[in-house]
């Protein structure tokens, strides 16, 4: 089975781009649904969190508390890379199991936020897929979300990989600016393409 890595910066539209392939029947491995899982209890990264950064970056059900370390983590660099050291190896190895658990098909889809920036992921895929968008659309999509200002919302998008760089190092571009019917109509197209693309090889 292929495996296409689906990528893209904060709020371009991941996730409702591999929704869009699901419903076409593609399976989907969702990196940032594995994260969540190793940020609630029990789990050995958040005995790691707490080694490393302290218990108060632990709410008090236990789950790491998202809010409080991305705060910190947009703050200190360094912290950052201590963090990824601990989820990164854990999300990269769970992916590969559910990527061979998957039963046989012409291609998968693996949606990785960082799979130009973090280590051993580009590994995993056959080729590559950016979601693609404004700077402006970024910044509504990301603003409706709880949690987050303008000014955090902008320094997450200026901690990740500059959009020219993300494109140039992508087999495959869909560009999210439009409506959604639009962008079922790049998605069903790619799919054609990754169908035959799959079966060739």
């Amino acid at each position: 089975m292929k495996v296409v890595g689906l990528t893209g910066g904060i709020g371009s539209g991941k996730s409702t781009v591999a929704a869009l392939f699901a419903q076409l029947g593609v399976p989907v491995v969702d990196t940032d649904l594995i994260a969540h899982q190793l940020s609630i209890p029990p789990s050995p990264a958040l005995e790691d969190v707490a080694a490393v950064f302290g218990k108060e970056y632990l709410g008090s059900d236990g789950a790491l508390d998202r809010a409080r370390m991305r705060e910190r983590i947009f703050e200190d660099p360094a912290a950052r890379i201590r963090l990824d050291a601990i989820f990164h190896p854990r999300i990269r190895k769970a992916a590969q199991t559910e990527l061979a658990s998957l039963s046989d098909g012409p291609y998968a889809l693996l949606v990785v936020p960082l799979l130009f920036e973090a280590d051993g992921f580009r590994g995993l895929v056959d080729r590559s897929l950016v979601v693609n968008c404004t700077q402006e659309q970024q910044l509504a999509r990301i603003l409706q979300r709880s949690g987050i200002n303008r000014s955090l919302a902008e320094r997450i998008i200026l901690s990740q990989l500059p959009p020219a760089k993300r494109l140039a190092l992508a087999d495959d571009i869909l560009e999210n600016n439009g409506s959604l019917s639009e962008l079922q109509r790049q998605v069903e197209a790619c799919h054609d393409r990754y169908l035959k693309w799959a079966n060739d090889h």
